[in-house]
C-alpha cells in the first residue's frame, strides 16, 4: 500500500467531473487500499479519487461518519459510481473541512439525510443512507466526483476568507517543506 498525494486546491483536476468505474479488478482494489492508507495518513473521514488525481467515480468513507464511535475499527465503505436517490428537505448548516483545503473549516448547508445507490469494490450494488455527519460526508465526497468543492456552497465573502486562509496555510506548508 502507498500513501498518495492529496491534491490541494486550486489544482485544476479538482474541477473535473470523474468518469464511471467500469473495471472491477485487482488494480481497482489496490487503488482502494492506497486511498485507505492515504485517508488514514491524512486523518480524514472521506476521500474521493479525484482528490488523489484519479479520474474515477470512487470514494471511500470512514464508517465513523455514519455510525459515530460504533463505526470505529470497521472497514471503510467503498462507494463506486454513487447516485443520490433521495435527500431530505430538511437542511443543517455545519462545519466542513477538506483534505484538499488542509486547516480550512467553513459552514456549509447540506440535507439532513441522504440515500445513495452505489457499487462496492467487486461491482455489487447496494444502497446506504446517511444522516447528519454521514449525509454531509457522503455529499461532500460526491461533490468532488462532480468537480465541486466545499467553497462553491458558500457566499463570496466566506469563499474569500476561506481562500485567504488556505493560501496562508499552503505558504506555511511550502516553507516547512523547504526548511525541513
Amino acid at each position: 500500500m502507498a500513501v498518495l498525494e492529496v491534491l490541494a486546491y486550486p489544482n485544476p483536476f479538482l474541477r473535473q467531473r470523474a468518469q464511471a468505474v467500469t473495471e472491477f479488478d485487482d488494480a481497482l482494489r489496490q487503488f482502494v487500499a492506497d486511498m485507505e492508507e492515504t485517508m488514514k495518513a491524512e486523518d480524514g473521514i472521506g476521500l474521493a479519487a479525484t482528490q488523489v488525481g484519479r479520474d474515477a467515480r470512487l470514494l471511500i468513507l470512514d464508517p465513523y461518519a455514519l455510525e459515530g464511535d460504533d463505526g470505529r475499527g470497521k472497514p471503510n465503505l467503498v462507494i463506486i459510481n454513487p447516485e443520490v436517490v433521495w435527500e431530505s428537505e430538511g437542511r443543517t448548516t455545519g462545519e466542513e473541512g477538506c483534505l484538499s483545503f488542509p486547516g480550512v473549516f467553513i459552514q456549509v448547508s447540506r440535507p439532513d439525510k441522504v440515500r445513495i445507490r452505489a457499487l462496492d469494490a467487486h461491482g455489487a450494488p447496494y444502497e446506504i443512507e446517511g444522516e447528519g455527519l454521514g449525509a454531509r460526508a457522503i455529499l461532500h465526497e460526491i461533490d468532488h466526483l462532480n468537480g465541486v468543492v466545499m467553497i462553491d456552497h458558500v457566499s463570496n465573502l466566506q469563499r474569500r476568507r476561506a481562500l485567504k486562509k488556505h493560501e496562508k496555510n499552503q505558504k506555511a506548508l511550502t516553507k516547512a517543506r523547504e526548511e525541513g
